[in-house]
């Protein structure tokens, strides 16, 4: 005869059982047309992806979403930053995706090779990337009239922000007056009315000294600027973020006038704030004509991710 738990025995153990809880992993912002979405946090991890561009931001953690974005930007190769790119290709091959594209400081494209080839031994598969290797100034186009420029970031190691900008026509100041149909007519006849001009849509600049905003005064400029901002409170000074190579927020309120984006998106924030902490910082140390602007990249409540 087969034994049958007593209900009242089942009962226990039901009620008994531990609690489930279930932590929001991705965060996610709207800058402007963009939106921004992702994990980062100083030093542990940072990966972002904006749709709209079809870019995913460094790899410090390999997000299965972020899988079907087919160009990366590594910013430089520190493990935070940069260690989750064998694990996201693997996540691409188990959905049928092909080789991405890679764009990186072109010192390190032979070390991320060399990396890859040793993963691929590993785990029995080939990790293909299609590197595009980037110096300071460099420009690459993306495809459907958008572009992206590199620009030299200050840090200890080899590392670059991407500023993606557009390339429009723009009718001279001296035939703004035209009615349109004067502006076709002269068009047709192949007469010079427009230039070509940058429209400078979003910024990425992460691990690097506030220098950046001197040798870089663009970004300032662009639509949407994606900003690290470390250390915000006096628990860190800000000779300890320079000799970290890391942004304080001490630094971005003494140039607070000179942001003209329509977004400021900061994150890669330090773990030792927890991320309610870090929002009612910045609410109560942003001066009211910048925090109307800026974007907090941090869970609004809870605790950090991991």
């Amino acid at each position: 005869m087969r034994a049958s738990w007593p209900s009242r025995g089942l009962s226990s153990r039901v009620s008994s059982m531990p609690r489930i809880v279930s932590v929001p992993m991705l965060t996610e912002v709207q800058a402007g047309p963009y939106t921004v979405r992702g994990v980062s946090v100083g030093g542990v991890y940072t990966s972002l992806q904006v749709p709209e561009l079809d870019v995913v931001l460094d790899v410090g953690l390999p997000i299965r979403s972020f899988c079907g974005s087919d160009r990366i930007f590594l910013s430089h190769a520190h493990p935070d930053h940069a260690s989750g790119l064998g694990s996201l290709l693997g996540i691409r091959r188990l959905i049928g995706k092909g080789a991405p594209q890679v764009f990186l400081p072109a010192e390190i494209e032979a070390n991320v090779q060399a990396s890859l080839a040793v993963m691929s031994r590993l785990h029995h598969t080939s990790m293909e990337v299609n590197t595009v290797p980037m110096l300071p100034g460099d420009v690459r186009p993306l495809g459907q009239g958008l572009f992206v420029r590199a620009f030299r970031t200050h840090h200890p190691v080899p590392s670059l922000g991407y500023q993606f900008f557009r390339r429009v026509a723009k009718l001279r100041l001296e035939h703004q007056s035209l009615p349109p149909q004067e502006i076709a007519r002269r068009r047709r006849a192949g007469e010079a009315l427009f230039d070509e001009v940058e429209r400078l849509e979003l910024a990425y600049a992460t691990d690097t000294l506030s220098r950046v905003l001197d040798t870089e005064p663009g970004l300032f400029d662009s639509r949407v600027l994606i900003l690290e901002c470390t250390f915000v409170d006096a628990r860190h000074s800000v000779q300890d973020a320079q000799a970290k190579a890391h942004l304080h927020l001490d630094e971005l309120l003494a140039r607070a006038d000179q942001f003209r984006n329509e977004a400021l998106v900061l994150m890669h924030f330090s773990q030792a704030l927890p991320p309610e902490s870090v929002h009612a910082t910045l609410r109560e140390r942003l001066p009211p004509s910048l925090a109307e602007r800026v974007r907090v990249f941090a869970p609004e409540s809870g605790r950090w991710f991991g």
